[in-house]
């Protein structure tokens, strides 16, 4: 993959994500504030984005979304490869999702 063929999906992975947040926040504005992991200040910047705007925006270089899961605790549980394998999957899932709420809350 070149250069050119990274900006262009760089630029379309922040298109695909602010038309997902927009669409998002204005269905439900608490729900998407939690699964997108942003202030309520940064939902309501994103809510009144025209579509010139997002296409400015997500035509950068640089990529706007990041992974939340920055700790080997939740990565283990996602995946299952925690030393203490648990043979339910929903289970695994919803502790990890329990713990991102948890650190949902704290940031904010």
């Amino acid at each position: 993959m070149n250069d050119e063929q990274l900006l262009a999906q760089i630029r379309e992975a922040n298109m695909t994500y602010l038309m997902l947040a927009q669409s998002l926040i204005r269905k439900d504005k608490a729900e998407a504030l939690f699964r997108l992991g942003m202030s309520e200040e940064a939902a309501d910047m994103i809510t009144a984005l025209s579509p010139a705007q997002i296409m400015r925006i997500a035509s950068s270089n640089m990529l706007l979304c990041r992974f939340r899961v920055d700790d080997d605790i939740v990565w283990n549980l996602l995946t299952n490869h925690s030393t203490n394998k648990v043979d339910n999957d929903a289970t695994t899932k919803l502790h990890a999702s329990i713990l991102m709420a948890g650190r949902f809350a704290e940031a904010v």
